[in-house]
């Protein structure tokens, strides 16, 4: 979180076991497997606070950036500039398994720095990165170019917000996806090869 005077301070909500899924391709590193929030705040002299819920999140600072959780409640977000990175090109790729979806139906790929309002991954968008998709490239290390391309949009975020950009700005809408069934996750993986065929860059 960015306050007045350009300090940071990290507010850290419970951490949340979720039930493991049973899937074919793991495109995420896991959340469990991290180093705590606490101690990477101390490594970086970072004010650090814990909250048993969001709505303890007090309204101090200029900007709000989430690095990871699940879906914040009204309370928290009213009167706070809240920014997230998706992991896929709004609004025509919103909701869960963006990157799997994306190359099923032969989408875009990329990440979204956006502001978060009332709908899912609908907010006003303040950055667009693609993500590169080479011929070499496996599920593997395209997912982890991905993630990557993730965390360095919500890392430099005051960058983005100063010199916002977005090359896919008439991109069309789409419905929010679902998690991908392993049926479509195994359809999404067949399809890999042809979907490098299309989207490979030739730069």
């Amino acid at each position: 979180m960015l306050r007045g005077g350009g300090d940071l301070c990290l507010y850290a909500l419970p951490f949340v076991s979720r039930e493991e899924r049973a899937v074919l391709f793991s495109h995420r590193p896991k959340q469990s497997e991290a180093i705590s929030a606490k101690e990477i705040a101390a490594k970086w002299n970072l004010k650090y606070q814990e909250c048993a819920s969001d709505a303890e999140i007090p309204n101090e600072c200029d900007i709000y950036v989430i690095t990871g959780c699940g879906i914040l409640s009204q309370e928290c977000l009213k009167g706070k500039k809240v920014l997230n990175a998706h992991p896929g090109i709004i609004p025509n790729s919103r909701g869960l398994d963006s990157f799997k979806w994306a190359i099923l139906e032969d989408r875009p790929l990329g990440v979204t720095l956006h502001y978060i309002n009332k709908e899912v991954d609908s907010g006003e968008i303040v950055a667009v990165m693609p993500t590169q998709v080479y011929e070499s490239d496996t599920l593997h290390t395209l997912a982890r170019r991905h993630y990557e391309n993730e965390i360095a949009l919500i890392a430099n975020f005051k960058y983005h917000l100063q010199n916002p950009s977005n090359p896919y700005d008439e991109i069309p809408q789409m419905q929010s996806t679902k998690r991908m069934k392993p049926i479509e996750e195994k359809e999404m993986m067949n399809h890999f090869e042809a979907y490098k065929q299309k989207w490979q860059c030739n730069e």
